[in-house]
């Protein structure tokens, strides 16, 4: 009777085995179709010498800041090396260092007619500030300052 109790149980594992194998399988292929579709979203970076590019900050800081950029930079590029490997310039210009070319992107100046359109927003007085965000936005402004009584 233990016999075919055995032989009951083993008949089960086979099959659980033979269930977790094509799980397997089936994630595997899942994997590579996905690999396959990030690998295609990559696009190819054309780094040259003497470009501006930015480096991407991978250091862990303790605060790091939601709004903070992580490009640090810009960067002139030294040379460039068949690895992927990316010489850059430090910023005395004399002194090098090596990066991956993944963690750079090139650098976009903007243009000087752009920088001009650009409004200073760093008044002392908030009215003053508010004042401007309220020309800037066509809105009719009136003084934070709250309504004198018994006038």
């Amino acid at each position: 009777m233990d016999l075919i109790r055995v032989g009951e149980k083993r008949c089960l594992d086979l099959n659980e085995m033979e269930e977790l194998r094509n799980d397997a399988y089936i994630n595997s292929k899942v994997a590579k179709q996905k690999k396959k579709w990030h690998d295609q979203l990559i696009s190819n970076k054309e780094l040259r010498k003497g470009q501006r590019v930015l480096l991407y900050d991978s250091r862990l800081h303790i605060f790091p800041g939601k709004l903070k950029s992580r490009w640090i930079g810009p960067f002139i590029i030294h040379q460039v090396h068949l690895n992927g490997v990316v010489e850059l310039l430090n910023s005395n210009g004399i002194d090098t260092f090596r990066v991956n070319g993944h963690r750079l992107k090139p650098f976009i100046e903007r243009s000087s007619q752009k920088m001009r359109k650009s409004t200073s927003l760093s008044h002392k007085n908030p009215d003053q500030r508010r004042a401007q965000h309220a020309a800037i936005l066509s809105i009719p402004f009136t003084s934070s300052e709250p309504p004198k009584r018994g006038s």
